[in-house]
């Protein structure tokens, strides 16, 4: 397919694109504002426009929106937070009916990190200690990491609200390199951070003298049960670690829909991956550069819930080609 599909429509189509992202990628907005965006293939030519498809991003609970048939897709980051609302665990009381068109591949991981000044060596003695923590989180209570940093502290028996209580305070941030973060780790002024996106901030946190906190065994096979794998950052990346260090995996960004999606429509979308993968961002150290990792389980690619009906007969079709 040609980069702009021809026709007067698709320039328009792609102005707006454009003008969308304008206006959702605005660095003033906050996270939990209009940033989210909702892309939907129809029909315009009456007096309503009348949608065949909309996929969007957004929070893990979109997939309430796509159970209820008011959205046709959504993409998710983590892998995880998709394995928990299959499973019915976590965050969901109850199994959706949702499957997998693809997982765009991104290699990332969840770490606690300490200043060694607090003598803080585990998880537990934050409980045990009742520590007044200067920790820096995601400023969106809705955001992926905000989930995960409550079921992990939830194991230990605390949360961050107990944090605040023991006269703690949460240093919130949007990017995981935001300023008001960064900016606080020369002088020390930062306890903790708990948060994903290593590649960003990782590093820097550890020339600053910070280090990251051991997860015991128990814990790992607690978020095993939600849908949490166990991963390691990896010293070649993060060369001021002592060693490989185990994380929780954070990888992968899937595209879902409900399993009683029209299977032609699930497989055009499957084999669109396909079609635009020279238009598709890439991350470079997650994708492989065969389309078919988008399909598969992969260290980039976490997939722990089945392909749809006509994902899976795209996958196959894809691989007879071979």
């Amino acid at each position: 397919m040609e980069r702009l599909p021809r026709g007067s429509n698709f320039k328009r189509a792609k102005m707006l694109w454009e003008l969308g992202l304008n206006v959702a990628g605005n660095p003033a907005t906050p996270y939990g504002g209009d940033r989210d965006m909702c892309i939907t293939v129809g029909n315009g030519s009456g007096t309503s426009f009348r949608p065949a498809l909309r996929m969007a991003t957004g929070s893990p609970i979109l997939a309430h929106d796509v159970a209820n048939g008011h959205l046709e897709m959504a993409m998710v980051n983590p892998s995880g937070l998709l394995t928990q609302a299959y499973r019915g665990v976590g965050m969901f009381d109850k199994p959706l009916p949702l499957r997998a068109i693809g997982v765009y591949p991104t290699w990332d991981w969840f770490i606690f990190v300490i200043n060694p000044k607090t003598g803080i060596k585990s998880l537990w003695d934050i409980k045990k200690q009742q520590y007044p923590l200067h920790v820096s989180v995601k400023e969106d209570v809705t955001h992926s990491t905000r989930v995960m940093i409550d079921q992990v502290l939830g194991f230990y028996g605390y949360s961050l609200a107990d944090i605040i209580s023991w006269g703690g305070k949460l240093n919130v941030t949007g990017a995981p390199a935001d300023p008001r973060r960064m900016t606080l780790l020369p002088d020390g002024k930062l306890d903790a951070i708990f948060d994903e996106g290593l590649a960003i901030w990782f590093n820097e946190a550890l020339r600053h003298g910070m280090r990251p906190i051991e997860i015991e065994p128990e814990c790992f096979d607690y978020l095993a049960k939600l849908g949490w794998r166990r991963n390691h950052a990896p010293k070649h990346l993060f060369p001021l670690l002592d060693k490989d260090h185990a994380t929780i995996d954070y990888s992968g960004w899937p595209l879902y829909a409900h399993e009683n999606l029209s299977e032609q429509l699930a497989y055009d979308v499957a084999a669109a991956f396909a079609a635009r993968q020279d238009e598709i961002p890439w991350e470079e150290t997650g994708y492989k550069g065969d389309i078919a990792q988008v399909f598969e389980d992969s260290y980039a690619t976490s997939l722990d819930v089945p392909l749809h009906a006509g994902a899976e007969r795209f996958y196959r079709e894809l691989k007879a080609s071979r």
